[in-house]
């Protein structure tokens, strides 16, 4: 070590490049970091939009939930005629969504712009509502009502220009409903 700092010492100057290419290094790892956690909160945002989204169309289904709270459940049901059917709303969630996070539709794409860029496209909306059963027999151990979604979020990556492919995740949401009294 004694040796090293000597010949340091010796050629003045001579550090100059390594101390350059070590700021270069810092810097490169610095905008990594930060584009990873750009990305990282977009994503984290998109899917609190689109749980806000899903849990709004599970108690848009509050006026059709056959009131069994009596009997400790609960489900989307309408008496028609003499038999009960099921009755369930799936909401409008693309449209919660573009007045939510200001998207604008492009065909099967939503997209949110920063400016002229894209910032991210949400795309591939699939929802499904699992009704809670009719009466059952053990209604500690029944499906609760449940409303499941799922999306794909695109996010362009800035960091690299365009040698890098954009980051293209599946968003899993899950929301419930539970009557209050």
């Amino acid at each position: 070590m004694i040796k090293l700092y000597g010949i340091i010492r010796k050629s003045k100057g001579s550090a100059f490049p390594l101390v350059v290419a070590i700021a270069l290094a810092l810097v490169i790892i610095m905008c990594g970091i930060s584009e990873y956690m750009r990305l990282m909160i977009i994503a984290s945002g998109v899917r609190d939009a689109v749980q806000s989204a899903v849990i709004a169309a599970a108690n848009d289904n509050y006026d059709d939930v056959y009131n069994g709270v009596r009997e400790g459940y609960s489900g989307g049901y309408a008496l028609s005629g003499s038999t009960w059917e099921d009755r369930l709303d799936y909401g409008d969630i693309y449209d919660r969504l573009d007045r939510t996070l200001g998207l604008q539709r492009n065909g099967g794409v939503h997209i949110k712009y920063a400016g002229e860029t894209v910032e991210f496209k949400l795309s591939n909306l699939t929802v499904n509502i699992i009704n809670a059963p009719f009466a059952p027999s053990n209604p500690d151990g029944a499906q609760k009502f449940l409303a499941d979604a799922a999306i794909t979020l695109e996010v362009p990556v800035s960091f690299g220009g365009k040698s890098l492919p954009p980051m293209r995740i599946n968003l899993k949401v899950e929301a419930g409903y539970t009557s209050k009294f």
